[in-house]
């Protein structure tokens, strides 16, 4: 039996009417870029998240850029956060004119380990006049950037501890993770800003792309506000920013699907307690760890195993969709060889990229399509 890694037309099914009638609406007004669709989804996003704004853009991407311009970082300035993460991540600080500096992950939960950041912060960094500065360099450090990985939220209480310490804006990449919460607070309501993305395959997708940005902060919500929109308000400009306003289709799509997202995640956490159990025995498989503290949204199911390319062939034989996330750290991705990183650099984040793959867990899989996934994984290890 087939079985695919993703199929967003089986949770589309029952709400299908809802959708075409949304798209139906927003052709008869006419109102295509931002307008009371958009308006609502952020009202409805911010009291979702429990923060006081949702501001709307086009992209997860926009907003990790719109964010962290937000949080001040300026030219050449650095930018904490993790080399196991997608592209965008880092691609995001440069493109908002940072440095990204890497600290490596936590073993078990993929994200970044508290610890290290504690460490590199003390070992190389100096409070100044101008805040946080690199000693060897002199440069400022403008803001940290964990990214709630696979849908499990970082250990934001470590975290938000040592960056208040050190007076550090932290700019929550949460793309993977709507929903997820740590304690009792979800992603995105725990650092000056909270970014996520709608692109289509996400836990909480559009039928295009689309992102949003959430914060507590009045001043905050204002400037992204602007900054999406060339840093102005009609035609008068305080700053320069860009283009990056969220369609009012989608807007309407997400609001929709924003009330189906809790009953999504039940799919998708029972669909990963299966697999924990299914695994549970397998000596070559270490199933998702997940910290106490914390309730995971499961954007991926990621386990590390022995064999993983061989495993990975296995699959995609069978039908089975499987993927790696990711097969090569960001730190040694060609572009970001002028930062200077090295093979060996990130140990932990370099053995996760050479384990990991990630297994269907979408909330709509049958019984039998997660049975069929266990008994190939189990298969291909019996006989090792």
């Amino acid at each position: 039996m087939a079985v695919p890694l993703l199929d967003i037309s089986r949770q589309h099914g029952p709400i299908l009417d809802e959708l075409r009638e949304a798209f139906n609406k927003a052709l008869e007004s006419s109102r295509f870029i931002k307008g009371p669709e958009m308006e609502f989804l952020e009202s409805e996003f911010a009291d979702y998240c429990g923060t006081r704004h949702a501001v709307g853009c086009a992209s997860g991407t926009d907003a990790l850029i719109l964010a962290l311009m937000a949080a001040g970082v300026e030219t050449g300035e650095l930018v904490i956060t993790t080399p196991f993460t997608f592209f965008a991540s880092a691609g995001a600080v440069v493109r908002a004119g940072g440095i990204p500096v890497f600290i490596d992950i936590d073993p078990d939960t993929f994200n970044m380990d508290a610890d290290l950041l504690d460490k590199w912060l003390n070992t190389n960094c100096a409070l100044t006049d101008r805040g946080v500065v690199e000693r060897s360099s002199g440069t400022r450090v403008s803001a940290a950037m964990p990214v709630h990985l696979f849908g499990q939220v970082c250990d934001m209480d470590r975290i938000m501890a040592i960056c208040d310490d050190w007076g550090l804006p932290v700019v929550e990449d949460a793309c993977q993770a709507v929903g997820a919460k740590w304690k009792k607070g979800r992603a995105g309501s725990f650092g000056m800003t909270g970014c996520f993305s709608f692109f289509p395959s996400k836990n909480l997708g559009a039928l295009g792309d689309g992102g949003m940005i959430t914060t507590g902060d009045d001043e905050v919500a204002a400037r992204l506000t602007r900054l999406r929109e060339h840093g102005g308000q009609g035609y008068i400009h305080r700053e320069i920013g860009f283009n990056s306003r969220l369609d009012s289709l989608q807007a309407a799509f997400l609001r929709i699907k924003l009330r189906c997202l809790e009953g999504w995640h039940k799919g998708r956490r029972r669909n990963a307690a299966f697999y924990d159990s299914s695994f549970a025995d397998i000596e070559q498989v270490i199933t998702p760890v997940i910290a106490p503290e914390a309730w995971s949204v499961y954007n991926q199911y990621t386990l590390r195993v022995r064999d993983r390319d061989a495993l990975l062939a296995a699959l995609r034989e069978q039908g089975i969709g499987c993927a790696v996330y990711y097969p090569l750290p960001l730190h040694l991705q060609e572009c970001f060889a002028p930062l200077g990183y090295e093979e060996g650099d990130f140990p932990v984040t370099e053995k996760a990229a050479a384990e990991v793959i990630s297994l269907p867990v979408f909330g709509e899989l049958t019984e039998e399509e997660l049975a069929e996934v266990a008994e190939a994984v189990k298969a291909f290890y019996s006989g090792k």
